[in-house]
This record gives C-alpha cells, sequence and structure tokens, in this order.
C-alpha cells in the first residue's frame, strides 16, 4: 500500500516507539496487518501515534519466558508499521491497517507513564528492509507454490491464483507468512529471517513439517 511517507533508511525512524505485543501477530515490511482495538490501553496508543507519527511497532511475547500476563516477556525482534488505514466502529473500537516500514531490535524497554509499553530500538541490522524486492530474484517461487498448493488441497482451500501468480515475489512471500496459521515460534523464525529467501525456504519447510504431521495423525493438517 502506498503511503504518504517515505522511510529511506534507519535514519527515518524514532528510536522509541510504543510497541503492541500480540501474539501471532507478523507483520513485515510493505505488508498490512488489520487491528481490531478495543484495549484502552492500545486506544490510547492509537490516538497518541496519531497526533505523533503514527508509528506502531508489533511484537510477540515470548511464550518461553512468558514473564507476567500483564506484562510478558518480549521477543527481542519486531516490525514497525506506519497507521495507514483507520475507522472509528461507534462502539468504543478502532480498525486499524498498518503498513509495515521495517525490523527492529529491541535495546530496551523504558519506564513510562503511559498505560502501553515503549521501547528503545534500532533498526540497523535491518537496512535491507528499505529496498522494495530486495533479493526476491533467488526465491525458489516454484517449490514455495508447490508447498502452498498441498496446503490448500489437503484442508480443501481454495485461493485466488490468478492474483497469486501475478504477485511479485516479497509479496507472495511475505503475505504467506503473515497469513500462514503457525505458532508464535514458527512466525517469529519468519519474522527473523536473514533475507526473502530464507524466509521462503521457512515457509516451505514449515509446511511440509505440519502436512506430513497431519498426514501420520490422519487428521486436517491445520487450524
Amino acid at each position: 500500500m502506498p503511503m504518504n511517507a517515505v522511510y529511506r533508511g534507519p535514519g527515518d525512524l524514532p528510536q522509541v516507539i510504543p510497541v503492541f505485543p500480540l501474539a501471532g501477530a507478523l507483520l513485515l515490511p510493505r505488508g498490512q496487518m488489520p487491528l481490531n482495538v478495543f484495549e484502552p490501553r492500545y486506544l490510547a496508543m492509537v490516538d497518541d501515534a496519531l497526533a505523533g507519527k503514527r508509528l506502531i511497532g508489533m511484537i510477540q511475547p515470548d511464550a518461553a519466558h512468558p514473564g507476567s500476563e500483564a506484562r510478558p516477556h518480549l521477543y527481542s525482534v519486531g516490525c514497525l508499521g506506519r497507521i495507514t488505514q483507520l475507522a472509528e466502529t461507534g462502539d468504543g473500537r478502532y480498525l486499524v491497517e498498518l503498513t509495515g516500514i521495517s525490523r527492529f531490535r529491541v535495546e530496551e524497554e523504558l519506564a513510562v507513564p503511559t498505560t502501553y509499553r515503549q521501547c528503545r530500538v534500532s533498526y540497523a541490522e535491518f537496512a535491507d528492509d528499505f529496498v522494495a524486492r530486495k533479493g526476491e530474484e533467488a526465491v525458489d517461487r516454484k517449490a514455495l507454490l508447490a508447498a502452498l498448493t498441498a496446503f490448500l488441497e489437503a484442508n480443501s482451500l481454495k485461493a485466488d491464483w490468478q492474483g497469486i501468480e501475478n504477485a511479485p515475489n516479497e509479496a507472495l512471500v511475505n503475505a504467506l507468512a503473515m497469513m500462514s496459521p503457525y505458532g508464535a515460534a514458527e512466525k517469529q523464525a519468519l519474522l527473523e529471517a536473514p533475507d526473502l529467501k530464507t524466509r521462503a525456504e521457512i515457509l516451505v519447510a514449515v509446511t511440509e513439517i505440519e502436512l506430513a504431521n497431519a498426514g501420520s495423525e490422519g487428521e486436517p493438517s491445520l487450524q
């Protein structure tokens, strides 16, 4: 999705950002993520973001180091997104769409007066995120589509094949990764993949493992 703001590199982004911990949520650069925001602290976060630079960091809680229910421990890598769409529902909720800009690494969580959490972050190691379609020529598109076809057939699902065939490799890999029904650990591995080729390979491998497990159990593969 086109954005009014242009981000050319890490220096264009703030070092302190609000973070939205959400298990299973994967945002990737140039991907779009819809959010149904209803908790008061996150409504306040959206209000503050709209009054500022419209930026929110999506990050997953780390289930391996859970922390407390109210303040779960976070993975060290998330993705910054810009609010590119917002609708008010009339019942106190926001329907938001974030467009991914760049991944970040958490350097420090800050003690802040806001009800939502804020972190000091670095984008330096993810400079390639600012380059659209970087490395997509290395993606094994044939293997990716084969895994997708097997997944759809195993789950009796249909897809917009015309749209899939017309999608560039970056958009295809990232959209499939974001929509995939896998767990938090798998989503984090997809997020932290060093390049698009590796992300596609992880997606294919996880899909093949899930299909093999489902076949051995004699049950539908994924929920």
